[in-house]
């Protein structure tokens, strides 16, 4: 195990990354109140932007390019909203139907507030699940609470891909998505260290892995999972990212503080979000 090299944070950051990730949580709420069968994604991220702005909030996704090339797309949506195979990353564009009994939608919110970010993400299932998707959203938050209780002095992050992976893949038979993985934040949207969900295959692969877990390190984790494959395609464009062989999928992040104690859950209260939407 080396020593971390990742900034942590003072007491008084910890509270204002918890108010901007409650800001997350507070959207989450709204939608899940609101969502129904019939409405779209483009309506969608108008609520997420109205809401956001009634917070006192903006959306740190909109207009996000993955680097300062200008040739680099702008990321062209309040939230990231991805329905079915697709994973993560879909803009409120790029799938036009409306909601239906049986889909399967991604909802990842990102703000800034006073300073800080809060980005977590929950998966919203319209209608009864299915037995598949049931157990599949069920993977999904339990891979989540299993590895979050990793993220603790005296582990590194491989503990936590280790647990979740364990999980989804031994215990449920699903798949991990490959290449994606958690990250740190504070005042930007990323940072060191990437938190991979998979463990590495080969020396080098990840080379946060054996990072400690130190108190004051603020990272948002989250398991991507697809019903028959870890692998993923793009359409030619940066965004949105689908599973390859088009099975479906689910996404759950949490914000998390690695503190003396422990891990500090900061969008706690997500997980008791109605995510199943009545039709």
């Amino acid at each position: 195990m080396r020593p971390s090299t990742i900034p942590r944070l003072s007491p008084a950051d910890g509270d204002a990354a918890y108010a901007a990730a409650q800001k997350v949580v507070d959207v989450h709420r709204k939608l899940a109140e609101w969502l129904r069968p019939g409405v779209t994604l483009a309506q969608i991220d108008t609520l997420v932007g109205k809401t956001l702005d009634d917070l006192g909030c903006k959306s740190c996704f909109l207009g996000y390019r993955v680097s300062e090339d200008p040739k680099d797309p702008a990321f062209p949506s309040q939230a990231c909203l991805s329905v079915n195979e697709c994973v993560v990353h879909g803009t409120a564009g790029y799938y036009t139907p409306p909601m239906k009994v049986g889909d399967v939608l991604k909802i990842d919110i990102g703000v800034a507030y006073h300073g800080w970010i809060g980005d977590a993400a929950w998966t919203y299932v319209f209608g009864p699940p299915s037995p598949e998707v049931k157990k599949l959203t069920d993977c999904g938050k339990e891979s989540l609470r299993l590895g979050v209780l990793e993220l603790a002095p005296g582990k590194t992050f491989l503990d936590w891909a280790r647990v979740v992976q364990n999980h989804v893949e031994k215990v449920c038979g699903f798949h991990l998505v490959r290449g994606l993985g958690g990250h740190g934040y504070g005042r930007t949207l990323h940072a060191p260290p990437f938190v991979s969900n998979v463990l590495p295959t080969y020396p080098r692969e990840w080379p946060d892995a054996h990072l400690a877990c130190e108190p004051g390190t603020l990272i948002a984790v989250e398991p991507m999972i697809a019903v028959s494959t870890g692998k993923t395609k793009q359409h030619g464009k940066k965004w949105p990212i689908f599973s390859a062989d088009g099975s479906q999928t689910v996404h759950y992040e949490h914000d998390v503080l690695i503190t003396e104690r422990g891990p500090w859950v900061l969008t706690e209260g997500l997980e008791l979000v109605r995510d199943v939407v009545p039709c």
